[in-house]
């Protein structure tokens, strides 16, 4: 396969998954300021720009925050900019990409391009790019052969996914105190109702936060998605039985941490092990593009946004 094509399906996984996740932060975001009376904007504002990687921001509220991961084409947080980014890599891989998906992605971008999601409801706005992009998700779950192109995609989007978990961990970590805090992290991950069904009665914050790291069987959970991104990378590697590249070294790293550490451990001080994975999915990234495509180096990661 030609590492333009490679290149650029992988990239689609990432796409999708960031617009989707970012959806989740940004309708939770709004969710905890209207629920919880007392919660001060300002910071609660501060913390999420601040995990998503924007520090420079002075006195944000909620519209800021709407600008900056939401709407803002410009904005290389933004969920809008995710999904034209996604457009764009399906473009330049228009042979390999099949017709449905195409339709699907350039369908849902000019749904969204020209400010058009301004118009609706925050909340709905959210609902409709998670929608878009399961829709997406699904034709080319069904469409596209499992083949080589398949796991650059399926990388892509869990690696993605594990960046973003962590991410949506993080921000609540800096928030448990709150009432709600747990809850409306399991709801950002799509995760409350298999966390309600899994514990019943014995449902507690921590083993909410255990739920989203270390469950084996929900397909949002950290470790989940260390699975599947190392799968993918292993059958990119034809299957060796030894890990060959520096990605998988640390893509097993990473997955056995979580997968054989002590539950106790994996919990405490959760911001620092949070950014700790972000800069291993940043190094896997890096060392992927190296081993896989050509050009590597030069692109520039921003909080996990090229």
């Amino acid at each position: 396969m030609l590492s333009r094509i490679a290149e650029s399906l992988y990239w689609i996984g990432r796409y999708l998954e960031r617009a989707e996740d970012t959806s989740r932060l940004l309708e939770v975001h709004l969710t905890r300021l209207l629920e919880d009376p007392v919660v001060d904007e300002e910071e609660v504002s501060r913390i999420l720009l601040r995990v998503m990687g924007i520090d420079d921001e002075a006195s944000p509220d909620h519209h800021t925050v709407l600008q900056l991961l939401g709407w803002d084409e410009s904005s290389s947080t933004s969920m809008v900019a995710a999904f034209h980014g996604a457009r764009e890599s399906a473009r330049r891989s228009r042979e390999t990409v099949s017709t449905e998906m195409w339709e699907a992605i350039n369908t849902t971008w000019n749904m969204m391009r020209g400010n058009r999601l301004q118009h609706l409801p925050a909340h709905r706005a959210c609902q409709l790019v998670r929608e878009r992009c399961a829709v997406v998700g699904g034709i080319a779950d069904s469409t596209m052969s499992h083949d080589e192109g398949w796991q650059y995609l399926l990388l892509g989007r869990s690696l993605e996914r594990v960046d973003m978990t962590s991410r949506i961990i993080e921000t609540a970590a800096y928030s448990a105190d709150g009432p709600y805090a747990w809850t409306q992290t399991l709801r950002a991950c799509g995760a409350h109702h298999a966390f309600v069904r899994t514990y019943r009665g014995d449902a507690t914050d921590q083993r909410a936060a255990e739920f989203l790291l270390v469950d084996r069987l929900f397909p949002r959970s950290v470790l989940f998605a260390l699975d599947r991104a190392e799968e993918a990378l292993q059958a990119l590697e034809g299957g060796t039985r030894v890990p060959s590249t520096e990605a998988l070294r640390a893509l097993g790293r990473a997955r056995a941490r979580f997968e054989f550490g002590a539950l106790e451990d994996l919990t405490v001080d959760l911001p620092t092990r949070m950014s700790d994975l972000q800069r291993t999915c940043s190094a896997v990234n890096d060392a992927v593009s190296s081993h896989f495509f050509d050009g590597a180096g030069q692109t520039v990661w921003r909080a996990g946004v090229r």
